[in-house]
């Protein structure tokens, strides 16, 4: 960069230095024209003068070196000159400044010789005789000027040149030094400061990547973090039941199981089967949910109907663990993924039931409301202490780990809850108790789809 602002302002220094130096030289060459002209007016005075005192005897001894001098009658004919034979030379009645000598008592003019390459200047006066004494200089062209100044001339250029390469070297390192300067981790600490007033803008987008930057890299390592946890916590679930199958397989295998035991021995098989079955299916659910619900159908569905299916398939559960499910509410539709819709409800009441006592109650209600579709799932069981709040929808994390066998489940059921609900765009509240139950609230807008068009 400081490269190119170096070249920048070397190259305008010398062009303005360029058109400078013609400027002045197109002023001197006009200058020392406007001079030679006067010096040619006051010579011819002088001349004219001394032709009327003393006739054609002036010229007997006049030998001058920078003039022509030329004597001419009324008529064009030439009476002297002091460069040619007068009795040779053509009739000068023509001439632009005789003729304006013979009108005006003065006349001048310039010519210019193609065979010579040089411009003469020509100034005439009438004498009282009606005669004209006519002077001519030869005026210098650009390039004598030139010549003849070219030694000052080239000095003025190279010290040019030389100060133009000091000055753009410096001036570069100045612009370039504030931004080289900039420590990119705190950009903000240059703001109102004079040296950095004309790159405020870029700092301040440079502070704005920089925290994006460190947003992305802190979700990304968050990310990173869950996947490892993911897959360490599905490698611990499937090998538990992995475990069991495999030891009371070998048992019955080896023969050392006895008859009644092989019906319990099965069973158990088929519970920890279903157990991984449940646990893949899961998995599976929160694949697609991560991937915006790709291929699923989205339709209107009505939220009231879906819990009550939810409940019947959990009545058997409820029952057997002595607590009340009980749904309330009306008729609630909504556009939605119904897959993932009734996974909401069956995952919320399931849990529920599961941290719920012998007589408790489980209450699913649905209702429309202003902002789109209500559904609250509550329930008289255990509670939730506020620090584990935040968590519980994290992939298997359990409030108690040390009861989390005796409970059951795969760990992943609020989990599935959370990204369901993002998925139709919708918000979840807490309310819960310690030792008096919990609420869960979800409200779904009014056009669910809005917000999971993107993902698909």
């Amino acid at each position: 960069m400081s490269r190119k602002i170096f070249h920048a302002i070397w190259i305008v220094t010398l062009a303005v230095f360029l058109a400078s130096l013609t400027i002045i030289l197109a002023v001197l060459y006009n200058s020392f024209t406007e001079l030679q002209r006067s010096h040619l007016e006051l010579e011819s005075q002088f001349a004219a003068r001394g032709v009327i005192l003393n006739g054609r005897a002036f010229f007997d001894d006049l030998d001058p070196e920078d003039y022509r001098i030329t004597w001419i009658t009324s008529d064009g004919s030439v009476l002297y000159d002091n460069e040619a034979d007068s009795a040779v030379m053509v009739n000068h009645m023509e001439r632009e400044e005789i003729r304006q000598a013979l009108a005006t008592g003065v006349g001048q003019s310039s010519r210019y010789s193609d065979t010579l390459s040089e411009k003469q200047l020509y100034y005439a006066r009438r004498l009282p005789d009606g005669t004209v004494l006519r002077l001519s200089a030869t005026q210098a062209t650009v390039w004598r000027l030139l010549l003849g100044l070219a030694l000052p001339v080239c000095a003025i250029i190279v010290v040019a040149l030389v100060l133009s390469f000091l000055l753009a070297s410096r001036l570069s390192r100045r612009i370039v030094e504030p931004i080289n300067s900039v420590e990119l981790d705190d950009p903000m600490q240059y703001i109102g400061k004079r040296d950095y007033a004309e790159i405020e803008p870029l700092l301040q987008r440079l502070d704005h990547q920089q925290t994006q930057i460190r947003r992305d890299q802190a979700e990304l390592e968050k990310t990173s973090q869950i996947r490892q946890e993911f897959t360490a916590n599905v490698s611990h679930e499937l090998k538990t039941p992995l475990h069991v199958i495999s030891g009371y397989a070998e048992l019955l295998e080896s023969g050392m199981a006895k008859p009644e035991d092989v019906k319990p021995f099965a069973g158990r098989i088929r519970a920890e089967s279903q157990r991984m079955t449940k646990l893949v299916e899961d998995i599976i659910d929160l694949t697609k949910l991560d991937s915006g619900g790709l291929g699923m159908q989205w339709e209107t569905s009505d939220l009231h109907r879906i819990a009550e299916n939810a409940a019947d398939s959990l009545s058997a559960e409820a029952e057997a663990k002595g607590v009340e499910l009980v749904v309330e509410g009306e008729r609630a539709e909504l556009l939605g993924i119904q897959q993932y819709l009734y996974s909401i409800v069956y995952n919320l009441c399931d849990n529920a039931i599961k941290y719920s006592a012998e007589g408790g109650r489980v209450t699913i209600r649905t209702e429309t409301v202003p902002e789109g579709v209500r559904l609250s799932v509550s329930d008289t069981g255990i509670g939730i202490p506020q620090e584990h709040q935040d968590r519980i929808f994290e992939r298997f994390y359990r409030v108690d780990k040390s009861h989390s066998k005796e409970v059951g489940g795969t760990g992943l059921g609020l989990s599935i809850v959370k990204h369901a609900a993002l998925l139709h765009n919708a918000s979840i509240h807490l309310q819960s108790t310690p030792g008096e139950g919990s609420v869960f609230l979800l409200t779904f807008p009014k056009d669910s789809k809005r917000a999971a068009v993107p993902k698909e």
